[in-house]
């Protein structure tokens, strides 16, 4: 794998081939609250990888 160096020029198809070949987890929380009272509490996961990489793992 090569990387990239800042002053290059990296096109959207090109990334997005080197995060689904290596897989991303990407997590997030979500908390409403009134007054100091939290109401609902959210936690995201999501991975985002390719069928051919979780495959070959």
């Amino acid at each position: 794998m090569t990387l990239a160096r800042p002053d290059d020029d990296v096109a959207l198809v090109d990334l997005l081939d080197r995060l689904l070949a290596g897989g991303v987890v990407l997590t997030g929380d979500v908390t409403l609250s009134l007054a100091g009272v939290d109401l609902v509490h959210v936690s995201l996961r999501a991975l985002i990888s390719s069928v051919q990489t979780l495959a070959q793992r």
